[in-house]
């Protein structure tokens, strides 16, 4: 998809029609109650589409990966005619776990216990003493539990509930948006997972809301617009959220607002963008930002601009998607961050961050939120919060997870009070509540 195209199909800045808010509260309980935590489990987390993993890495027949979500491990498997399968991950003899480790290449997946062989469409091939069952052998008559999955934006999706809503329509209008970022080519760089003490819902709040960036990420402003008037935020029905930032110049609340000041001078200079010539007023630079990556982008290796609109050559688009995948989209790459519940306490979570790049002919590295990192798939790292960084703006955003948390367990907390522009937070809860009342 070309620029020219999305200028005939309407540019994505368009707003998404005014969304009337319930009121839902915001009880406390949700943040620590197992007996929520249950709901959420049966009720919300067992129906919507999930990220189970890269489609990069299931590029021959016979790879697999494993996931986690929650007390559940999935078991995406490709086949020998390329088809791509999830799975239960468990035996179904008498339900052992059946792969253990999170990625490799096989042509049958193996039970530890009692030696059973499934191949990588799930169908069950061998199996000891197959005469000595009733109704003769089960081989090739059964097979693993198989779940719906699909792909989109170079991810493996899915879903456990075999009455959903295919994913086109269940990230509608998102699935389009993000068309013209191409995803699917982008290489995963950065793969962190780390248990922190907070509920989910604490950091998906956080992610659906800029209201906390002049207080716990006052840096951004030298090179991004954090005010709510100069932003647009959007609400759409199925609970998908999405923030457009300006980016490539000051925020109007920067105390220099005139004067370029790092990184934007080093994105100036990068461009070949004389750094002084902004001086007295900086917040010409996104618009020149954007001509000159429009103009030497395509030489330099850039070829993924073509496809993008001027906005999204300098701005961020946040978008985060229920039930729990945020994505944080620019011109050179996105991030995914994403919590997920713990597998049995509703004051811990499991949080992922990712981060993907476009390959740029001649660029070997690229920099990162945790600091400079070669162009190639990345090795997962794992561990507690608190041990390694997460980036610097998610290390800031984690920082005050333990003090909400004690404080979502007052007993004089009944509701949040908040802003206009925190509204997408109030919305988010009103459908997850949809999901948990019987409404969706």
């Amino acid at each position: 998809m070309t620029a020219q195209a999305l200028k005939i199909m309407g540019t994505p800045r368009d707003k998404a029609p005014e969304i009337e808010l319930r009121g839902d509260p915001l009880s406390g309980d949700r943040y620590w109650s197992r007996e929520f935590m249950e709901k959420e489990w049966e009720r919300m987390w067992t129906r919507t589409w999930h990220i189970g993993g890269l489609v990069s890495e299931l590029p021959n027949p016979g790879d697999f990966i494993t996931c986690k979500l929650g007390r559940e491990s999935i078991l995406i498997s490709r086949a020998r005619d390329g088809a791509i399968h999830a799975f239960y991950n468990f035996c179904i003899h008498r339900g052992n776990r059946l792969v253990q480790t999170e990625r490799g290449n096989t042509p049958y997946f193996r039970c530890t216990y009692h030696g059973w062989a499934f191949d990588n469409e799930g169908v069950l091939r061998g199996v000891q003493n197959p005469e000595d069952f009733p109704g003769s052998n089960p081989c090739g008559k059964n097979k693993l539990k198989e779940i719906r999955c699909e792909t989109w934006g170079g991810f493996v999706w899915y879903n456990m509930d075999e009455n959903a809503p295919p994913l086109a329509e269940a990230l509608d209008p998102v699935y389009d948006q993000l068309l013209p970022y191409n995803m699917d080519k982008m290489v995963r760089v950065l793969w962190l997972t780390a248990e922190a003490d907070c509920n989910w819902k604490i950091i998906h709040d956080n992610f659906n809301e800029s209201y906390h960036l002049p207080t716990i990420h006052p840096e951004l402003n030298t090179f991004i617009e954090d005010s709510y008037k100069q932003c647009q935020f959007d609400m759409y029905a199925n609970g998908h959220n999405r923030m457009l930032m300006p980016g490539g110049q000051p925020a109007y609340s920067s105390r220099n607002c005139d004067i370029p000041q790092a990184p934007l001078t080093d994105m100036l200079a990068y461009w070949d963008l004389d750094p002084a010539r902004f001086e007295g007023r900086a917040r010409e630079a996104r618009e020149a930002l954007q001509q000159q990556k429009r103009k030497l982008g395509p030489s330099r290796g850039y070829l993924h601009y073509v496809d993008l609109s001027d906005e999204q050559l300098t701005d961020y688009y946040h978008y985060t998607l229920f039930p729990n995948t945020s994505l944080t989209m620019s011109s050179d790459g996105f991030q995914v961050l994403r919590p997920q519940p713990h597998p049995t306490d509703p004051e811990k979570c499991i949080f992922d961050h990712w981060f993907f790049v476009p390959v740029v002919e001649g660029q070997t590295t690229v920099e990162t939120p945790v600091g400079p990192r070669p162009v190639a798939p990345a090795a997962h790292e794992v561990f507690r919060h608190g041990d390694q960084s997460l980036g610097f703006v998610a290390d800031q955003d984690l920082s005050v997870i333990p003090g909400q948390q004690q404080g979502l367990r007052s007993r004089g907390y009944t509701d949040s009070l908040l802003s206009g522009q925190e509204a997408r937070i109030r919305r988010y809860h009103e459908v997850l509540n949809d999901y948990l009342e019987g409404r969706r």
